[in-house]
């Protein structure tokens, strides 16, 4: 059986009246890239402070690696990286200076602490600029440097809230690439938090969805696609126009056609046979160029589940 980093049973958290996290029960494999995805209010963050310990649940039980999230969660910090609202950095300090200022939080002897800055550093990218002021970096070059702070101590699991929020998009893919090149290198469980549904499906191994605190769905990313339970097609060729995308509104397979840019992109339920749809439009004059098919990708996933259609 694959070991657990991560193990929750009917884990409830209550603010009040409200309940952010409602009777979660999920297993995260040991080695894995697990993301957290969840709109706004969730429940995400305040589960990963209900797996560090710094919150106590209503009811309910964690365990992080192998240790009671109620009774050891200093042993679980101590373990643990996390990167969560702040980056955690000096901005008037260098690159390097912010990392051994860490390294001497966690105690790491004078010659493992060099030699850990620097294969960090070096890592990310980030070594020839050790010596600069972080508080002239960008935003992306500051996030690698804080992923760099939750890994110095070699933990075992690492927590990332929203790790490329507000990041230009090649900021974004340079810290997710280099986030997962670090997690295999390290041989370590990164647990993230993400609103970014193209980033989980290149990063993570396994997902979850949860809403309003309750989870909806775990699994590998494919499979989570699956749940959608939606089939695309979409049809290139001459004469389709607005009476054909009427036309095949009409069908009972299909539950909605649009025309963009001489396609006609239809969406049609799970397991239906859609050859009939290509007879009726070769039928209605259509000279059809190429048919494709593919099942929901992870964003419509995603929005089928937490309830809103894209």
């Amino acid at each position: 059986m694959t070991e657990c980093a991560i193990r929750t049973a009917d884990l409830t958290r209550d603010f009040g009246s409200l309940r952010a996290v409602d009777a979660l029960s999920l297993e995260v494999p040991a080695g894995a890239i697990f993301g957290f995805l969840g709109p706004n209010g969730s429940g995400k963050t305040t589960t990963i402070r209900l797996l560090l310990g710094l919150l106590e649940p209503t009811r309910g039980d964690a365990t992080v690696l192998g240790l009671d999230a109620r009774s050891e969660a200093a042993a679980i910090r101590e373990r643990c990286g996390a990167l969560l609202e702040h980056a955690g950095l000096y901005e008037r300090m260098s690159a390097q200076d912010n990392l051994e200022f860490y390294a001497r939080v966690w105690h790491l002897p004078p010659g493992e602490r060099r030699a850990r800055v620097r294969e960090l550093l070096t890592g990310l990218g980030l070594w020839d600029r050790r010596h600069e002021i972080v508080g002239a970096w960008s935003r992306g070059m500051k996030q690698k440097l804080a992923v760099a702070r939750t890994l110095l101590h070699r933990p075992a699991l690492v927590f990332l809230d929203e790790p490329t929020a507000g990041l230009d998009p090649v900021a974004a893919a340079a810290l997710r690439d280099d986030l997962t090149a670090l997690a295999r290198r390290e041989g370590v469980t990164v647990f993230l938090t993400t609103h970014n549904l193209a980033e989980a499906e290149k990063l993570c191994d396994q997902v979850g969805v949860i809403r309003s605190g309750r989870l909806l769905a775990v699994g590998r990313p494919e499979d989570v696609r699956a749940r959608a339970r939606r089939d695309r097609m979409e049809v290139t060729g001459r004469g389709l126009d607005a009476r054909i995308v009427d036309l095949v509104k009409a069908q009972p397979p299909v539950e909605s056609a649009t025309l963009a840019d001489g396609r006609l992109e239809l969406r049609v339920r799970d397991g239906e046979d859609t050859s009939p749809l290509v007879a009726l439009l070769v039928r209605e004059g259509v000279a059809i160029d190429e048919v494709r098919k593919g099942g929901a990708d992870l964003e419509e996933a995603f929005m089928a589940l937490v309830g809103t259609e894209p």
